[in-house]
């Protein structure tokens, strides 16, 4: 069964920055949108960043101008550059690429820990 592999988290001071990259196990067909989400404890689960098969993007509020999404179609790969990382980012981080016909597939989840 294919998978999401996340990569890229970790702890990092206020002010810091952040590359979180996913990659699918193996080949997965008819994909039309990526995205970021997080979830941080005691929260629900919230789309940070998505991003569409022909690139157009989106954001949500609390990170628009800080944080970057991009994808490679190739590759089918998404990646997200975190900057000026706040400590309410602090959350799991999972990637999804969603498909037509076969539904979404989640990755496991990455730790996000902004703190001095």
């Amino acid at each position: 069964q294919v998978q999401l592999v996340e990569s890229g988290g970790g702890l990092v001071q206020p002010g810091g920055s952040l590359r979180l990259s996913c990659a699918a196990s193996g080949s997965i067909a008819n994909i039309y949108a990526m995205g970021w989400y997080r979830q941080a404890p005691g929260k629900q689960r919230e789309l940070v960043a998505g991003i569409t098969s022909g690139g157009s993007t989106n954001y949500a509020d609390s990170v628009k101008g800080r944080f970057t999404i991009s994808r490679d179609n190739a590759k089918n790969t998404v990646t997200l550059q975190m900057n000026s990382l706040k400590p309410e980012d602090t959350a799991v981080y999972y990637c999804s690429f969603k498909t037509w016909y076969v539904g979404d597939y989640w990755g496991q989840g990455t730790q996000v820990t902004v703190s001095s």
